[in-house]
């Protein structure tokens, strides 16, 4: 069979460019909550359809040709199938003619009618499908891309309400505002626009720009973000920032900038993809030009060159690469890791650093309640202190809430109705619980410790769990401190164990990156192992801190969740993000995403990957013999053609063969048993170093 495999030629989506950073705010106002999805579909894309055009003619052609029918029955189909999937690549490959290059679009074409001129048609119109199939999965990955960056944009409002000095509001587009206006935002509405707040008070989700688990409590001098959520309150906020420059529009451009940066290997592959096209076309020339020169025959010359072609095609140099990636990737999707492509899981084992995201990656994403304390001499268990906080908790809805309520339902405690429930935003929450006044809030609003010994000693309590890294959370019951519950995003029941194979498999302890608070950093990290903490950061420092690393010569892989995470991810070596709960551009941004949010697959998908490269080395230098071996014999002898077809096709199978041993479900149990270390990482870590 002839079979001249693959194309590194990029297309791009017929959907235009995206629209510029200034362009944010000329919307439709995005639905409150979750992040706008787009999603292109496959034949949506004119390389889309034109593929399955080419795959259709040829799977109606092939039946009818085995069975023996006619060659009008099926050669009008496979004309079909030459003309649909190539005349794309045709056109490209002519284009590049005009500028002087030649790419394997040209090449490809050539192959197939090559093929075709020896009879052998229906190898041609496969090599025509597959190119084109390749060509149309490529084309929608990009726009899929292209999909998560616009709904990113969405999430920021498309007009404001701006505030006159005569106090009059009216509505304008977001992106007419300008720095010093003061514009409204009202309960359960995203901010418009990134400045500070003026007056109000109010409970701000602003985990799409610092990944922070909880809302945070804002008050005048405040800053926010374009694109966070608003809680319960009403902020009047004073815009210090153009549209251009919102940290959300800046996190778009870091994205689009940090994957332009990944174009040098791409231009590489690109010089070496011309090379080879042009030297087999060279090649199979001269073979064919120099007999005709010296008094052979037309048609043994001509089968003397196709024969080379044959045999000098790439195909087992391509599946040599393919097979152990491609197993690879399988056996790591069954095992709940997506990769992406073949190039990321070759990647994989490339890197020797490692940074992590806290909220939603080492943790879970969630807040839980970690403490119970009733005080001395409130005369509560603290069955009784958890019934009454959720008691007066339970019409809320503010995450800390939810997590009290989740605390006291895991107990099993029958949670009372509670009468007469008002919230504070910043403040907490009061209600009347069977005849008691029961308050629920912050020690700064709740305490007065400097007039009251017991609201002292309060204090006191609330701040060693807050030194733990943890929200302290005041319930009082009839004006009474009565207790202290701790709150927390728990961590991860692999997140130790990951960090010690990720050490041992890079000779580094991973660094921690998040936008959440030091003192809650430091604690997580002390726990898990990680001394390397960077917190308090925006998206455009993660980036910084990344760069850093690339810059001094190593290869980091990037783990987060978040859309605050996605600039991070683009511009590492590698990314991979949490699948559960990570945002739309983080998933589409990364190059591999964790299903089901096991952290401790991340080590052993690295250790596979590092298996697939040594199997790729292994099968190159059997396709290198193969295709030198019966090339040599074309040139300096006769080499049959149905000999130089077997030969060439049984080098395909014993590398396909060979790269096919990851697929096996042992593959992956013994990269979880024995991670392997990086040339950087000195001596392999002993088994009994990974166990938690």
């Amino acid at each position: 069979m002839f079979l001249y495999c693959g194309s590194s030629h990029a297309r791009t989506p017929q959907e235009g460019p995206l629209p510029a950073m200034t362009s944010i705010r000329n919307r439709p106002p995005a639905a409150t909550g979750a992040t706008p999805k787009r999603h292109t579909r496959v034949f949506a894309l004119a390389e889309g359809r034109w593929a399955a055009a080419a795959a259709a003619a040829f799977l109606l052609a092939l039946p009818l040709q085995l069975i023996g029918m006619t060659a009008w029955a099926w050669g009008p189909l496979y004309l079909l199938s030459y003309l649909s999937g190539g005349w794309e690549p045709a056109r490209a490959g002519l284009q590049a003619l005009k500028h002087k290059t030649l790419d394997v679009d040209l090449l490809m074409i050539v192959a197939a009618i090559g093929a075709a001129a020896i009879g052998q048609v229906m190898d041609g119109a496969l090599l025509i499908v597959i190119f084109a199939t390749s060509g149309a999965l490529e084309a929608l990955a990009t726009a899929r891309t292209q999909d998560s960056v616009r709904g990113l944009l969405d999430l920021a409002p498309a007009t404001a309400a701006r505030l006159a000095d005569d106090g009059t509001e009216s509505d304008v587009a977001a992106r007419d505002l300008a720095v010093g206006d003061t514009i409204v935002i009202r309960p359960g509405e995203r901010v418009s626009a990134d400045g500070r707040v003026l007056a109000g008070s109010s409970d701000v989700d602003q985990a799409t720009i610092t990944g922070e688990p909880l809302p945070v409590a804002k008050h005048p001098g405040d800053e926010v973000f374009a694109g966070t959520l608003n809680g319960t309150g009403t902020l009047h906020v004073k815009v210090e920032r153009d549209p251009a420059d919102f940290v959300i529009a800046r996190i778009v451009a870091m994205v689009q900038d940090a994957t332009a940066t990944k174009a040098p290997t791409q231009l590489f592959i690109e010089k070496v993809e011309q090379r080879y096209s042009l030297g087999i076309v060279l090649a199979t020339l001269a073979v064919f030009a120099f007999p005709l020169a010296f008094g052979a025959d037309l048609t043994g010359a001509l089968l003397r060159a196709m024969t080379f072609m044959i045999v000098a095609s790439p195909c087992a140099v391509v599946l040599a690469t393919m097979p152990p990636l491609l197993s690879a990737i399988a056996n790591a999707g069954r095992h709940g890791v997506l990769v992406k492509s073949a190039v990321v899981m070759e990647r994989l084992g490339q890197i020797d650093a490692v940074a992590m995201d806290k909220t939603g990656t080492l943790t879970e994403g969630t807040p839980h309640v970690t403490d119970v304390r009733p005080l001395a001499g409130s005369g509560l268990s603290e069955d009784t202190l958890l019934t009454l906080a959720a008691a007066a908790e339970h019409p809320s809805e503010h995450p800390l809430a939810r997590a009290v309520l989740n605390a006291a339902r895991e107990r099993g405690l029958e949670i009372p109705v509670a009468q007469d429930f008002s919230s504070t935003p910043g403040l907490g929450v009061k209600a009347m619980v069977g005849g008691t006044t029961v308050a629920v809030g912050s020690p700064a609003r709740l305490l007065n410790a400097t007039l009251d010994p017991r609201d002292a000693r309060t204090a006191t309590v609330a701040a060693q769990i807050e030194d733990d890294g943890r929200t302290a959370i005041i319930v009082q019951v009839d004006g009474a401190p009565a207790g202290i519950l701790g709150i927390a995003d728990r961590l991860r029941p692999d997140a130790k164990r990951t960090v010690t194979a990720l050490k041992a498999l890079t000779g580094k302890a991973p660094m921690l990156v998040t936008g959440d608070n030091p003192r809650a950093a430091g604690r997580l990290a002390g726990e898990v192992g990680i001394t390397d903490v960077r917190a308090g950061l925006l998206p455009q420092d993660k980036v910084t801190a990344i760069r850093q690393w690339e810059e001094s010569g190593r290869r980091t892989l990037v783990i987060g969740d978040g859309v605050n995470d996605a600039p991070a991810l683009a511009a590492a070596h590698t990314g991979i993000a949490m699948g559960r709960a990570g945002s739309d551009l983080a998933l589409e941004t990364a190059d591999a995403v964790v299903v089901h949010d096991e952290l401790a697959t991340i080590p052993t998908v690295v250790s596979l990957s590092r298996r697939a490269r040594r199997l790729v080395v292994q099968n190159l230098i059997i396709a290198s013999v193969f295709i030198s071996g019966l090339s040599i014999w074309d040139l300096a002898g006769h080499l049959p053609l149905p000999l130089g077809v077997l030969g060439h096709e049984g080098s395909t199978v014993i590398v396909g063969l060979n790269g096919l041993r990851l697929l096996r479900a042992a593959a992956w149990h013994h990269a979880t048993a024995f991670p392997e270390p990086s040339r950087r990482a000195g001596r392999p870590a002993r088994r009994a170093d990974l166990r938690p």
